[in-house]
């Protein structure tokens, strides 16, 4: 076996090798192409060491872009970073690639492994190759992550700068151009953009759009405040700009979330794999079995190894996303995805689709359809009611199907494993001898040509298969009483003639589509518990943004609330109900936001807000924001820890349910029981020769 494996290892080496070789030359022939020249052209007068590696990313950008596949994982990096790389086609063409390189160059040896180790098994090979192309949206994710994680930290640099420049400068403006002027950092496209805004004909129409596109909702902020003072003037409060102090705020919060973000990166970093690790460990888990303890090997290579087996793949692909999801940290880029014609999209414009989807999913209008659409909008979902009807019914037509294949397959295996498994009297601890291993085949193939003319035969009796024997030389020579190879071959027969597609097994092909068909309401659920933990967060990044605005000239109640809804993301259809209500009444518009949420911190703010309407002014009825700020800071850190101990909690719980399941459930369990009949049988067979 070992040399086998090593031949599928070299194999897949020489196949990467004349692979690279390949795509070397079709990038060499390319060269000459006119996007190329293109290329060239754009990179006239640059000075950079690296200016060959970059041009090797923008041919590589054009080059995947024409491979049907790869394309939708490059479209989909484009749509994440063109809001980072805002108005620089050239930088995220380069990045776009660089990403998706690294995942490839990751990806391909991983499936040269997988092909190496799963020789033997088509099934898990084929699940395991399509779990694996399926990690690329993880690596591209945490990539992408990882560059939003570096432009919020060069913001806390932006905004330091942006400090001294506005007290040189004393203009907004003109503070945030001299600070955007490094190329170098991606915040510097981010500063440009904002000082673009500023200075245009209609700023607040442009500052609606950046809202669309801000990688996140600090710059949004920033944004927010630069265009408020620039419009209203800045003002003195306690001796200090008031400018100034909203920027602080602003930096605080940064700061706040970093910490968190690196935090929940050091607690997830190695979950996210351990949680995959145990599907690459089944074969030689098997393997390792069946050589030290050769009487397993019924077990493994039968039905009950296989439908383990299949247990601990799905328990591992459920783990994997419930563990991404957990670790979400919530960056405005992760809602960036293509959410205007994806596949659902296209089947639900099907008439037969459309009709059928229809007939399942609730009535507009009805309790059940008010109670889904909230459940979406709870969990934060970029699905429309029919994308999930049309996700729902996918998954219970695919899950049924495979179920019944699966059965079948599980049938075959069992029947193929009567024909192939070596027949001894016996059990054996360790590896059989090459001897004792040809002796038992013999037997088994003996036994097959018995068993080829009574399979099917549902009415074979004992005493048939006996008559059938004795005419034997070989049973002759090897049996004094036939009855013992009789009772072996009936017994054999019998498995083979029950193995086909029964009843009860169209039933649980229907109860594992059932299953399938709630799944994604389960994960709807599972989203939505998980940001209610960040509920409390949440309020406390409202309190900072009241903080900002309440000392602003001509601020009311209605901006806060429009900057509430800006920001906000657990509580913003009540925030949205409320800004468009608020017209018609704007106490009667509080009062219902009251009733809509239930978080007590929040319904606070309401009633600070409901008192800022008609009774006091702004800076009075949130007064204890900026006297206690401390003590709120100290209490959002506070708020932060709890979080990610619960995440924490919650996520080593998934990510190491699989690694439990493979070796208590694949390993430990599987011997011991084993052991134990063989262990009985023998004193059994022992006590009957005394």
């Amino acid at each position: 076996m070992s040399n086998q494996v090593l031949l599928y290892i070299m194999g897949a080496v020489v196949v990467v090798f004349i692979l690279v070789i390949m795509i070397y030359l079709s990038l060499r022939k390319k060269m000459q192409k006119s996007d190329y020249r293109k290329i060239r052209q754009l990179q006239q007068g640059t000075k950079t060491n690296t200016h060959s590696t970059e041009i090797l990313y923008q041919k590589l950008y054009i080059t995947y872009v024409k491979i049907p596949f790869i394309k939708r994982y490059i479209f989909k990096l484009r749509r994440r970073l063109e809001i980072i790389d805002v108005d620089d086609e050239y930088a995220t063409r380069r990045d776009s690639a660089k990403i998706l390189t690294r995942a490839l160059v990751i990806l391909i040896p991983l499936i040269g492994i997988t092909l190496a180790l799963t020789a033997n098994n088509v099934l898990l090979r084929g699940i395991l190759l399509i779990f694996e192309i399926f990690m690329i949206d993880t690596l591209i994710d945490g990539s992408v992550d990882k560059m939003d994680n570096n432009i919020l930290k060069e913001q806390l640099d932006f905004f330091s700068e942006i400090r001294h420049a506005y007290h040189e400068y004393n203009m907004v403006e003109e503070a945030i151009y001299q600070t955007s002027q490094d190329d170098e950092k991606s915040i510097s496209r981010q500063g440009e953009k904002i000082y673009e805004i500023l200075i245009s004909d209609d700023p607040e129409m442009e500052l609606e759009k950046y809202y669309d596109i801000a990688p996140n909702a600090f710059l949004k902020e920033f944004a927010g405040v630069s265009y408020l003072t620039k419009e209203f003037g800045d003002r003195k409060v306690d001796g200090a700009s008031l400018y100034l102090k909203n920027v602080n705020n602003i930096s605080q919060e940064m700061q706040l979330e970093i910490l968190k973000r690196d935090k929940l990166n050091y607690v997830f970093q190695s979950l996210a794999v351990i949680s995959i690790v145990p599907i690459l460990f089944l074969e030689p888990l098997k393997n390792w079995a069946v050589s030290n303890f050769t009487f397993t090997e019924s077990w493994y290579c039968g039905k009950p190894g296989m439908v383990v087996q299949i247990l601990i793949l799905i328990l591992t692909f459920v783990s994997y996303i419930l563990v991404r999801k957990l670790k979400d940290n919530g960056s405005t880029n992760m809602n960036t995805r293509n959410t205007e014609n994806p596949w659902q999209a296209k089947v639900y414009k099907k008439p037969i689709a459309k009709q059928i989807v229809n007939l399942f999913m609730p009535k507009e209008g009805t309790k059940e359809h008010r109670k889904i659409k909230q459940k979406l909008k709870d969990a934060a979902s970029p699905l429309k009611m029919e994308w999930l009807y049309v996700n729902r019914i996918t998954l219970f037509i695919v899950t049924a199907i495979a179920s019944i294949i699966l059965f079948g397959y599980l049938h075959n295996l069992a029947v193929n494993w009567i024909y192939t498994e070596p027949t001894t009297d016996y059990d054996i601890i360790g590896e059989m001898s090459d001897k004792d291993k040809a002796a038992a085949m013999e037997v088994t193939e003996a036994d097959n040509e018995i068993l080829d003319k009574f399979k099917g035969k549902m009415d074979t009796k004992d005493s048939d298969i006996q008559k059938v024997i004795e005419k034997k030389d070989f049973y002759k020579q090897e049996y004094d009483d036939m009855q013992v190879p009789t009772e072996r071959i009936m017994e054999k027969l019998k498995v083979i003639n029950s193995e086909y597609l029964q009843w009860f097994e169209i039933l649980l092909a229907f109860v594992f589509a059932l299953i399938a068909y709630m799944a994604p309401m389960g994960l709807l659920l599972f989203q939505i518990k998980m940001r209610q933990l960040e509920m409390e967060d949440e309020v406390m990044q409202f309190q900072t943004i009241i903080l900002m605005l309440m000392r602003i000239e001509r601020v009311n109640v209605e901006i806060i609330l429009e900057w509430l809804e800006r920001y906000s993301n657990i509580f913003k259809a009540p925030i949205s109900k409320c800004v468009n209500n608020y017209e018609a009444g704007a106490w009667e518009a509080l009062e219902q936001m009251k009733e809509d949420v239930s978080y007590q911190q929040f319904i606070r703010i309401v009633e600070s807000l409901q008192a800022a309407v008609e009774k006091i002014p702004i800076r009075d009825a949130f007064d204890e924001l900026d006297s206690e700020r401390d003590y709120y800071q100290e209490r959002r850190k506070e708020s932060n820890e709890r979080l990610i101990k619960r995440k924490a909690a919650i996520g080593k719980a998934i990510g190491f349910a699989p690694m439990v399941c493979l070796f208590v459930g694949y390993l430990i369990v599987p011997l011991v029981l084993i052991g134990l009949t063989s262990m009985t049988s023998a004193f059994s067979s022992m006590s009957q020769m005394n």
